[in-house]
């Protein structure tokens, strides 16, 4: 049974500009041959006259193409030391130093990270990629504040960026400025309706400030594009729980725990509300018309915030999501 409910008032958001051509780097990709180079980690020391040391790093060269075979491979360890190499000896490629920094998060190691992105930015300043990366390795260790000087700088250079909105959206819940943070997340929404990320986000802020009733409408929308992610599935029963709606909470759990049986939050909420359903409880909402409410209200965003030809531009960044489910 379709439950009518009205619709939460969506913040007002400052236009965006119809058009902005963006540059972008180009990447210097080696074509030399594809074969596993090895890399000497042999430093040999030598004594100069006046008796200090000295040191020699022998290393085989490596191509920009055999260190994004192991990226690509996802062996990050293996690339980091790869790019690494590869950036000592072509210390002017920005995106050698990117993929070294990129390499390096994967792999667990953010100190590493913000070095090559710091370093690819000292050579190309208006490296977005280099931004919104750096921003992300910031926000992961506590720095709210210097990622959102980094993200600014991006934005900047990229205003229609539905991934730097996202991450803009982020740094303003770390640093407490929630209404800023939904108009971030709604915004990049606007610029690109299929942004599930976004829409699970704004649920979630929605959810951790007891407005569940907000939240139902984005994590309907961000289910009904991607019903296969157990976060999503887990946020929505989460709202659904939260405003009574326990049969759908349910199937909602069911389904997160179906995409992942080791999600443990998703397994422990379904532990908890299975015993609340009753056998004669039927649906109360609507999810499908739910996610339609949510489409259209995002229609009116993209009608007076974007025009015909701005949706579609978004940042080529690379992004590790966060599971950003309810504790």
């Amino acid at each position: 049974m379709s439950v009518h409910r009205t619709s939460p008032t969506v913040a007002t958001l400052l236009l965006i500009p119809l058009a902005l051509a963006c540059r972008e780097g180009g990447r210097t990709t080696s074509t030399e041959g594809a074969s596993s180079p090895v890399v000497s980690a042999s430093v040999p020391e030598s004594r100069t006259d006046s008796g200090t040391i000295s040191t020699t790093v022998n290393e085989a060269t490596v191509s920009y193409a055999d260190a994004e075979q192991a990226y690509q491979r996802r062996s990050y360890g293996e690339a980091a030391q790869l790019f690494d190499s590869y950036r000592r000896q072509n210390a002017d490629n920005a995106w050698g130093h990117y993929m070294y920094g990129l390499s390096a998060w994967k792999a667990g190691r953010p100190g590493d990270a913000l070095t090559g992105f710091d370093e690819a930015l000292r050579l190309d300043p208006d490296h977005r990629k280099s931004l919104f990366n750096s921003a992300r390795v910031l926000l992961e260790t506590g720095q709210p504040g210097q990622a959102l000087e980094r993200i600014d700088r991006a934005l900047s250079l990229e205003p229609l960026s539905a991934e730097g909105h996202r991450l803009l959206g982020r740094a303003r819940v770390e640093l407490g400025q929630f209404d800023e943070a939904i108009d971030a997340y709604q915004r990049a929404i606007a610029i690109d309706d299929r942004d599930v990320w976004s829409m699970n986000n704004l649920g979630l802020l929605y959810i951790q400030r007891g407005q569940s009733d907000e939240a139902v409408l984005p994590l309907a929308r961000a289910v009904e594009l991607r019903g296969n992610s157990p976060v999503f599935q887990n946020n929505l029963g989460t709202a659904l729980e939260q405003t009574g709606h326990v049969a759908e909470a349910k199937q909602a759990y069911e389904a997160a725990v179906a995409a992942d049986s080791g999600y443990a939050k998703a397994v422990s909420s379904l532990a908890r509300i299975t015993p609340l359903v009753q056998p004669g409880d039927t649906n109360t909402i609507d999810l499908v018309e739910a996610s339609r409410e949510f489409q259209a209200e995002v229609s009116r965003l993209q009608d007076t915030t974007t025009g015909p030809d701005s949706v579609s531009a978004q940042a080529s960044v690379e992004e590790m999501p966060r599971d950003s489910s309810p504790q």
